[in-house]
């Protein structure tokens, strides 16, 4: 008995050893599901940083590709309008009507006349027909089914009428609105010629037209104003244009983006002032030049002698809140001038100084300059038989001028007897605002350089030692 209860109490040991075995295998099979489903979700988490991360990077080089983009459309103003054709002409203006073919498809099909056969009742048949039965009644189904067939058939007579009277108005209605379009085409292009022959003799209200249309043409990128104002001198045969130039927020503030690992975000690479100065001006050079091309490319007749362009920037002063219109460059050139250049070489900023261009000194700042000339189209366009703006004189009020304009005039009158000059930055040059330099052979470099005085009411000539025609120090007062 002793050994029966020994090993009943051995069993249930095994038992009890063997349920733990199996417990803890079960446990370690679960730790072992557990860290597998952690380092499975960890490395999904790895792979969906990444793979986010991967995004982000690629959005930060798609956003800097999307700016140099920009910035490269900015470097090809000017080269964009040599290319091809000019923007329009009175051939391009003219309008063609194509004839449309009118589909009928929708009533020209008539819909199928009704059938006596599929309204028609089976007649008797077998016995009933041999004695007779039923007869009254199919009688009187072929009855009823004649009124329905006769109903059916007047339907269909009214539905083929309407469809063929909706076909016929449809066809009236094309044959109507075709020959409008084929009149008002008719129409433009006749008053088209008669815009070209008042063009050709040079009729105010002709040219402005015809030279509107060729600036509304023009393509430019997304943000450019396509604002602008003409104004033909018959007598002179010059044309004023005022445009608005871009603000400077056209160019982009940022040279690229990249994308910071640590910090999650997109960071931006700053574009240096310097260099959003020196876009933004040559942004603006590109504009001058390239409406007095389109203007005169768009006159094959030469009906225009020469442009007078003043480039106004809307924008919001700082200071009061207001809305104003600084001009930020100004500029003259005659036909024959501006056909010698070869606008596909040339440096735009450089080319206007050529053109005795006057170019705002800090365009990107806003620093406003005094056109060229001044005009009121409400003014001018009052009595067609009046050129008020032909009779204006255009020349400058010295003692209106400000500093910075009047040393560009004293700049301009050096380089009007053939000399070279240049306006000075500020700096520590001892007050010098402009250097001129003689191209003569026998007094060939420097021969003088000017300065404000410090009574700021006049200006001194500073003689240069390699140029001996200066023998004494000059002063010219303010307004001389």
């Amino acid at each position: 008995m002793a050994q029966r209860g020994s090993g009943r109490g051995n069993d249930y040991q095994r038992q009890q050893q063997a349920l733990q075995r199996a417990q803890e295998q079960r446990a370690r099979q679960a730790e072992r599901e557990r860290k597998a489903a952690e380092t499975a979700g960890k490395r999904q988490e790895r792979e969906r940083k990444a793979a986010y991360q991967e995004q982000q990077a690629e959005q930060a080089q798609v956003r800097t590709i999307g700016v140099e983009h920009e910035v490269e459309q900015l470097g090809q103003l000017l080269r964009d309008a040599l290319v091809g054709d000019p923007p329009t002409t009175f051939e391009r203006r003219r309008r063609t009507h194509t004839p449309t073919k009118l589909d009928e498809r929708p009533w020209s099909r008539p819909e199928p006349s009704p059938r006596w056969e599929e309204l028609a009742p089976p007649e008797p048949s077998g016995l009933a027909a041999v004695l007779g039965l039923g007869r009254k009644r199919y009688e009187a189904e072929v009855a009823e089914a004649r009124v329905r067939f006769g109903e059916a058939q007047e339907r269909h007579r009214r539905a083929e009428e309407k469809r063929l009277a909706t076909l016929e108005r449809k066809r009236a209605e094309h044959l109507q609105a075709e020959t409008q379009a084929l009149g008002e085409v008719a129409t433009f292009n006749g008053k088209l010629d008669e815009e070209r022959e008042a063009y050709r003799a040079g009729e105010p209200a002709a040219v402005e037209a015809h030279l509107g249309a060729v600036l509304d043409a023009s393509e430019y990128p997304l943000g450019f104003p396509h604002e602008h104002r003409i104004a033909f001198r018959p007598a002179t045969g010059d044309v004023l244009v005022e445009i608005h130039l871009p603000p400077e927020a056209i160019v982009p503030t940022a040279r690229g983006y990249r994308y910071v690992k640590n910090r999650d975000e997109t960071a931006v690479l700053p574009r240096p002032e310097k260099e959003r100065k020196e876009i933004y001006a040559s942004v603006l050079a590109q504009v001058a030049l390239r409406t007095v091309h389109e203007v005169l490319t768009s006159d094959p007749d030469r009906i225009v002698n020469g442009v007078i362009l003043n480039g106004h920037v809307r924008t919001i002063d700082r200071a009061t809140g207001q809305e104003v219109s600084p001009c930020l460059v100004t500029l003259s050139a005659g036909r024959e001038q501006f056909a010698k250049l070869r606008l596909s070489q040339v440096d735009p900023a450089q080319c206007l100084r050529g053109l005795n261009a006057l170019v705002s000194p800090n365009p990107y700042d806003l620093e406003p300059i005094r056109p060229i000339v001044e005009f009121d189209l409400s003014k001018y366009r009052l009595m067609d038989s009046m050129d008020v703006v032909a009779g204006l004189d255009s020349r400058p009020v010295l003692v209106k001028l400000t500093p910075t304009e009047f040393e560009h005039l004293i700049r301009q009158l050096f380089e009007a007897i053939g000399m070279e000059a240049w306006n000075t930055q500020a700096s520590k040059d001892e007050g010098v605002d402009a250097v001129a330099v003689s191209k003569d052979p026998v007094f060939n470099g420097e021969c003088a350089s000017f300065r404000r005085s410090a009574t700021a009411s006049s200006w001194v000539l500073n003689p240069s030692r390699r140029s001996p025609e200066w023998s004494s120090t000059s002063v010219l007062p303010r307004g001389s």
